[in-house]
């Protein structure tokens, strides 16, 4: 399975993204922390902010807002 690369969502660090995961789910996303491995931040859930962390191999797309 392949991964995002990490320096390519780096610069998503501390803005508004848009991810799309290998299991169809998408959502919007401020993160916070994004490590060789794995990105966390907070997600909109539909109704609020919650904290979560995502593995970057489950990711298959993101759009960063800049």
């Amino acid at each position: 399975m392949l991964a995002v690369d990490p320096g390519a969502i780096a610069g998503c660090r501390y803005r508004f993204v848009y991810i799309w995961q290998t299991n169809g789910s998408s959502y919007w996303a401020y993160l916070t922390f994004v490590g060789r491995n794995s990105a966390a931040g907070y997600r909109w859930s539909g109704f609020n902010w919650v904290y979560f962390g995502i593995d970057l191999r489950f990711i298959e797309q993101f759009y960063c807002y800049r």
